[in-house]
């Protein structure tokens, strides 16, 4: 314990291998996110929005609630074990979508894919918080999200350039063998533990109020509604993801519409993604600097501003420009959600509150697939973009009415940490 040291610059080796870990974990999404709507259509011949985006609701179940275990199960088996499970559970998953017969083996491929990202992204955020401490989380959670979102960028990329060569199947999916083999190998091989990290931090802040560890229902409550901080980050994130299974739904079909070819939607397929990946490696240090709240309710502004661009264009010029805007605010938005549940959560059950979060905000995916799949088939994609840039701007005045700071800029550290209804200083007074 006496070799347990926190910080970026102290643990940036193991760090470094996450963030790699991490970019692994993202590509595998990223190979769906240009190429399995028009798979869906074409070889599928689904006609209802709704049923195409049925694929993403299964993920987003599944990826929600799996979120939630990994929180608990890092807890209380260590951070390593589930990572290496959620790469084990990620193996079947490029077979299954190459060869699939019929759309039922594409739904499996994602719930089994759900499952995977909810192990393994949750995993590699929770151990980067407990790598850095409190000083550089924000940038600690920028760099993991750019590591992720940039790879989810380069991989749709990447499977819409080969499905433009060689066709929708199987080529494009060769490339998620690789990341899985990959991923797997260096999460065995090479990633350490973190728990001792954590309880070096819990010494920082002292002992637990008199009532104990908070119970897991404790702790979900907190996180979802009675806590003014945790719950306004939760219904951020839902939003969030909300509009990003809208994105990835309907955009390439919208893009479509507007006479695009594959090999062009595939390249505005990413440049949302990579908008907010290279992004958050300066938002999220930003965070650090000016804070979280105003940096959230901006970012689901400018979000519903880059929906509005994408709906009002016709030409491949603002669909990039409304993808940019979109990628910015989610960039705003995303690690920086991420640090106040790490400023606001005790780290003896930070993780289990992380999961709650990613469980509301993956969730996000589900809602925002059948919503959009449902208002498209009733009044038309555009009708659908609309809906969700008018709730994605709700929610930014939700943040900018109910949040209160949760990091004081001058401390450079947590504004305080939320046990049991208490709020405990982060620091001693020097008053």
């Amino acid at each position: 314990m006496s070799q347990v040291r926190l910080g970026l610059r102290e643990n940036i080796g193991q760090f470094s291998l996450l963030v790699l870990v991490n970019a692994f974990v993202g590509a595998m999404v990223g190979m769906e996110r240009t190429i399995l709507p028009p798979i869906a259509e074409e070889e599928f011949q689904l006609a209802a929005k709704t049923a195409v985006l049925s694929f993403i609701v299964v993920f987003g179940v599944t990826k929600a609630f799996t979120n939630y275990l990994a929180g608990r199960l890092s807890d209380r088996f260590g951070r390593k074990h589930v990572l290496v499970g959620g790469w084990l559970v990620a193996a079947p998953v490029p077979f299954l979508l190459m060869w699939a017969p019929s759309w039922s083996w594409v739904l499996f491929a994602n719930a089994l894919l759900g499952v995977s990202q909810g192990l393994t992204w949750s995993t590699t955020v929770i151990m980067k918080i407990d790598l850095v401490g409190p000083a550089k989380r924000g940038l600690a959670m920028g760099l993991n999200e750019f590591a992720g979102y940039f790879a989810v960028a380069a991989s749709a990329l990447a499977t819409g350039l080969v499905a433009a060569q060689y066709g929708l199947r199987p080529e494009p999916f060769f490339l998620g063998v690789g990341f899985v083999v990959l991923g797997l190998a260096l999460s065995v091989l090479a990633v350490r533990e973190t728990k001792h990290h954590v309880a070096a931090e819990a010494k920082l802040h002292g002992d637990l109020p008199a009532g104990g560890m908070p119970t897991q229902r404790a702790i979900f409550l907190r996180t979802s509604l009675l806590d003014r901080n945790l719950s306004s980050v939760s219904q951020a994130g839902l939003v969030n993801n909300l509009n990003d299974g809208m994105a990835w739904g309907l955009f390439p079909l919208f893009f479509a519409a507007a006479q695009m070819d594959l090999e062009r939607i595939g390249l505005l397929a990413a440049i949302y993604p990579a908008t907010w990946g290279i992004a958050q490696i300066f938002t999220g240090a930003l965070s650090d600097r000016v804070g979280r709240k105003w940096l959230i309710a901006a970012g689901m502004w400018v979000q519903a501003i880059g929906i509005a661009v994408t709906v009002l264009s016709a030409s491949f010029a603002g669909f990039a420009a409304g993808g940019v805007l979109l990628g910015l605010g989610t960039a705003m938005v995303y690690p920086t959600l991420l640090a106040a549940i790490g400023d606001v959560a005790h780290p003896s059950w930070r993780a289990s509150s992380v999961g709650v979060y990613r469980l509301w905000r993956d969730l996000g995916y589900a809602v925002g697939a059948l919503l959009a799949g449902l208002v498209a088939d009733a009044l038309g994609v555009p009708a659908a973009m609309w809906t969700v840039a008018l709730l994605t701007f709700g929610s930014g005045l939700l943040v900018a009415v109910r949040m209160r700071e949760t990091m004081h800029p001058r401390h450079g550290g947590q504004a305080g940490l939320s046990i049991d209804g208490a709020t405990l200083p982060a620091r001693q007074s020097r008053t």
